[in-house]
């Protein structure tokens, strides 16, 4: 089941056309079909090329950027905590205004951009995450750290559902591999932002975050440029009026296509309520327990985000070449060994265990998207608002329900607790094979 890229516009087109996946360079024909479904002008190769690859590598650059920012605010809880005299609870509660800002709002950005797309909102978005860095690099008070937390937020809520669709657009047919080449930079950036936080911020202070302001503005210059781009190819296609709800194409009823969505929104609950655990209180679990100070404790937590960047990488492509649904199923499910021998073993075994836990779940992440915008080809924004957005309200639930659970029964429990979630990815074997 192959979504168009018309579809993915808002455009009404042929939802269940059955070109191959990997055509070679299209027919004049092949070309006409596409004009008609309101398909971009990118060629449908095997692989990303030309003007397609540059905008793939734009949105994972700007993504890259984008994240980084953000993964500046998980970073700093070490040095916030002492500064600002917090405890878990109010830790979590940043964290939770941060992606729950973030999951609110990312669906109906995503909904609406479906009927009107914003070549230029991704810039936008961007303004905002820098608008909260700043604000963070002075905040003075709990309440303006809740504030940064929400500007940061807000901006990722308008990014990620038109990036989503851009990717899409740009990618040539091999949906799979743009989600994957769109979502590591993300990774990447999220991987940085520790680093970067160890050798910068730790060691100079709270005002060295405005530095990371220049990040954010060489994002909203790629991502003008981007959005160039993308109107480009808005204003070479038809606007044909939708003629359905958008539901999804094919055999699957209405029923089918919720509890569809319903399974794989609780697939999602699994991966970002377990990774809450690490990306919010890793290093306060190898401080508190092994003794490491924060510096080398970020290093730690950069080596298991630095799986995740791996696994990102890999999900796509093996998404496209075996199957969405064998990657969803062991990309999750497959974590459950590793997650309950992490809280019996050492340092070194910690940090040993991160790497398949980390490389193992991330892979699921691009493979879930493509399967959902194949199960709904006339949403694609709708998509990827709902499940970024989702999966940013997990991780921010995540990380404060986690931070009450540390506090009143210790980080070690919650390890403990946590190492169970990856067993939901048992239900992967009610998704239903789309293709």
């Amino acid at each position: 089941m192959r979504a168009e890229a018309g579809e993915s516009l808002g455009l009404q087109g042929p939802s269940e056309a059955r070109e191959p996946a990997r055509a070679s360079v299209p027919t004049s024909g092949s070309a006409s079909q596409e004009q008609t479904s309101g398909q971009s002008s990118v060629p449908r190769s095997g692989q990303a090329s030309g003007p397609a690859l540059a905008v793939l590598l734009g949105l994972s650059l700007s993504h890259l950027l984008n994240d980084l920012v953000q993964s500046l605010l998980p970073a700093l809880y070490p040095l916030l905590k002492t500064g600002f005299h917090l405890d878990f609870g109010q830790i979590g509660l940043i964290t939770f205004v941060f992606q729950g800002t973030a999951s609110l709002l990312q669906p109906a950005v995503g909904l609406y951009t479906d009927r009107r797309p914003l070549p230029f909102s991704l810039a936008v978005g961007m303004g905002l995450s820098l608008a909260g860095l700043a604000l963070l690099s002075v905040a003075s008070a709990y309440g303006a750290l809740l504030a940064a937390a929400a500007l940061i937020g807000l901006g990722s809520a308008i990014f990620h559902p038109e990036a989503s669709r851009v990717a899409r657009l740009a990618s040539g047919g091999r949906y799979g591999l743009a989600q994957s080449v769109f979502q590591v930079g993300g990774n990447a950036g999220t991987a940085l932002g520790p680093l970067l936080a160890a050798f910068i911020v730790v060691p100079r202070g709270q005002g060295s975050v405005a530095w990371f302001g220049l990040a954010a503005l060489a994002g909203i210059l790629v991502l003008a440029v981007v959005g160039r781009w993308y109107a480009g190819q808005l204003a070479g296609m038809p606007r044909i009026p939708r003629k359905s709800s958008g539901a999804a194409a094919g055999p699957l009823s209405r029923a089918r296509v919720v509890a569809t969505v319903a399974i794989l929104l609780g697939l999602i609950f699994s991966k970002y309520f377990y990774m809450a655990s690490f990306s919010s209180y890793y290093t306060f679990y190898l401080i508190h327990r092994f003794g490491v100070p924060v510096a080398l404790a970020q290093v730690y937590l950069f080596v298991f985000l630095g799986a995740v960047v791996a696994g990102t990488i890999l999900g796509g492509p093996i998404g496209d070449r075996f199957g969405r649904k064998l990657v969803i199923w062991v990309s999750i499910l497959g974590v459950l060994p590793f997650s309950l021998a992490l809280p019996h073993v050492g340092l070194f075994g910690t940090v040993a265990l991160s790497v398949p836990i980390g490389l193992i779940l991330a892979s699921a992440m691009p493979a879930i998207l493509v399967y959902a915008q194949e199960l709904l080809p006339g949403r694609i924004g709708l998509v990827g608002g709902l499940f970024f957005g989702f999966a940013f309200g997990m991780g921010g639930l995540g990380a404060a329900l986690l931070g009450e659970m540390a506090d009143h029964v210790g980080i070690e429990r919650v390890y403990d607790l946590c190492a169970f979630l990856p067993a939901l990815g048992l239900m992967a074997v009610f998704l239903p094979r789309l293709r």
